[in-house]
């Protein structure tokens, strides 16, 4: 697969290339197990190009994104709409979570029908009247939050 929108997270493949003990390399899934995604979760519909660069590159692990405690995309994503039951959340298009922080509370996530470099957009679950369910995440797109969250690693946090 030829990557065009995330070259930037492509040429720095570890969060901490010169550490022995932990590099935080990413680590790809395979292209048959995207498209078992797209049929699940995009009724058989391709993916945006960023997200399918994404889970080339580091679908099964990327140092900028908290895939959780789940070993695959598909308990992400089964996870996290079965948070959305609990909540009596709903939504109402075609996502696929990117991040889960606060596990069974939040979530970041990508709508399917909006271009090949979709916004992100954060998932409140719990009911608070000073909290939006749904908001856009600093109006970046994937690929933008992708490289501004490599450039705070490449500045020494740590985010996990």
């Amino acid at each position: 697969m030829e990557i065009e929108l995330l070259k930037y997270l492509q040429s720095n493949p570890a969060a901490y290339p010169n550490n022995q003990e932990y590099e935080g390399r990413i680590k790809p899934i395979s292209p048959i197990e995207i498209q078992q995604l797209e049929v699940k979760y995009n009724n058989g519909h391709s993916f945006p190009k960023v997200l399918r660069e994404l889970l080339f590159l580091a679908g099964n692990y990327c140092y900028v994104l908290d895939y959780n405690i789940f070993e695959t995309q598909e308990e992400l994503q089964d996870a996290a709409r079965s948070w959305l039951l609990f909540y009596n959340r709903n939504i109402n298009r075609n996502f696929f979570v990117v991040d889960a922080y606060n596990a069974g509370d939040q979530f970041l996530f990508i709508y399917l029908d909006e271009g090949d470099d979709p916004i992100i957009r954060q998932a409140y679950l719990p009911s608070r009247s000073d909290i939006q369910f749904i908001t856009s995440l600093l109006n970046r797109t994937l690929s933008q939050y992708i490289e501004d969250q490599i450039d705070v690693v490449k500045q020494g946090y740590n985010p996990f």
